[in-house]
């Protein structure tokens, strides 16, 4: 499975931006989605999770009321729309696939740099 992540950029503080992560390959083995983030200095961090088929959303306590995943399986794609960003968001954002087989983060993207400006 590759994932392609895409849509960061620099934005104000209180702004918006989605990211998207497009995934090809053998997706029939991915159980789930999520966002995952690295800020400098920082060990990666979980942001969000949905599964393949729908259902129950996973987000970390830092983001949740402002980030909101979702997905597309017909273009077996992955959004993260965000808002009310704050400077404390910036870091590199990682889309990642967990295995059906036993739900491990297996599959990752190479990252997309989001940048919150004070």
């Amino acid at each position: 499975v590759q994932l392609q992540a895409s849509g960061g950029g620099l934005v104000q503080a209180g702004g918006s931006l989605r990211l998207s992560c497009a995934a090809s390959g053998r997706t029939s083995s991915v159980y789930k989605m999520g966002w995952f983030r690295q800020a400098p200095g920082k060990e990666r961090e979980f942001v969000a999770a949905i599964p393949w088929s729908g259902g129950t959303t996973n987000y970390a306590d830092s983001v949740k009321g402002r980030f909101t995943i979702d997905r597309d399986n017909a273009k077996n794609t992955v959004y993260l729309q965000m808002s009310t960003l704050k400077p404390e968001d910036t870091a590199v954002y990682y889309c990642a696939g967990a295995k059906t087989y036993d739900y491990r983060w297996s599959y990752w993207g190479q990252g997309t740099q989001v940048t919150v400006s004070s």
